[in-house]
């Protein structure tokens, strides 16, 4: 398992299609990829440009956003719902491992946060790597990237 670097930028907003959850975080491992798994089913049915899969926590009681990248406009349908990912200043990592390790990458965005005197404004989420046959055989190298939103910064210094 390896992290890069907390990376602190501007996030621009990346459109979504969804699936609205409330869970609590032992239904995390399997909310996660059975709401992947309806919205990849329902853009697959429409023949919609979509790409990587995206988690968003809107807040610590777990009220969560999961599906795709959107690439077109598209009409909701069911449970598939427009969103986007938050704009505006955000810390991050590129965290490389199983995903059952992604609590290391979040919390070191944390502690960075804490150690640089950064707040965090709230919602924080994960962007998949497209899934590689080799993570099979290799779990290290499995990619996920983690964002927190950030409140604005008062200084000059980031």
């Amino acid at each position: 398992m390896a992290l890069s670097e907390v990376q602190v930028a501007h996030a621009g907003s990346l459109p979504l299609a969804v699936v609205r959850r409330q869970v609590r975080a032992s239904e995390l491992a399997t909310a996660v990829p059975e709401g992947c798994g309806v919205v990849w089913s329902f853009v697959r049915a429409r023949q919609l440009r979509a790409g990587r899969h995206v988690a968003v926590y809107w807040d610590g009681t777990i009220r969560l956003e999961v599906g795709v990248e959107m690439f077109e406009s598209f009409t909701d349908g069911g449970d598939v719902v427009r969103s986007a990912t938050p704009a505006g200043p955000a810390a991050s990592v590129v965290h490389f491992g199983p995903y059952n390790r992604l609590g290391v990458a979040h919390k070191a965005i944390r502690d960075w946060c804490s150690a640089h005197n950064r707040r965090l404004a709230g919602p924080n989420w994960e962007v998949y790597g497209h899934w590689q046959d080799a993570w099979n055989a290799d779990p290290s190298q499995i990619r996920t990237d983690v964002f927190y939103q950030l409140a604005p910064d008062s200084s000059s210094a980031g």
